[in-house]
């Protein structure tokens, strides 16, 4: 074996570890692009999501609040709503509904999506990790 195909060996191993070649393109299946996850595995992941939100939100139906407010049934709820709960007047000024598209915006960046918040987290800037996040509170009903 001649001295380059040594050389080239480490770039080899790097492909296989980086999954290179195993990728699956729409020509690999006949143009039809690979299907998305379904929606129980991305509300999994989400579940997998939110026990870094759960040191202060409850999921529980009993709505139990905790440092912030429970979450079950959060999606379609009127924003800064939950009884028993004191909200910051930005979150209360800000009005509207916990649609998909307000949890996706406040969970990647609460203190720009509700100037004066009270939620001290930095948010989640993988749009991914928050669909996810926003499927899995959808299911909490």
């Amino acid at each position: 074996m001649k001295a380059g195909a040594f050389a080239a060996l480490p770039l080899l191993i790097v492909l296989a570890a980086c999954g290179g070649g195993t990728e699956t393109t729409a020509s690999d299946t006949g143009g039809q692009a690979a299907a998305p996850a379904p929606a129980a595995a991305v509300a999994k992941s989400g579940e997998d999501l939110f026990k870094k939100c759960a040191a202060c939100h409850s999921v529980t139906p009993d709505g139990r609040n905790g440092i912030g407010p429970g979450l079950h049934g959060v999606s379609g709820r009127a924003v800064a709503s939950v009884e028993g709960f004191t909200y910051s007047n930005g979150l209360k000024a800000k009005g509207g509904v916990w649609d998909e598209a307000n949890l996706d915006a406040f969970i990647a960046a609460p203190v720009k999506w509700a100037p004066g918040t009270k939620m001290m987290f930095a948010g989640i800037s993988d749009p991914a990790e928050r669909k996810a996040l926003v499927d899995y509170l959808a299911t909490l009903k």
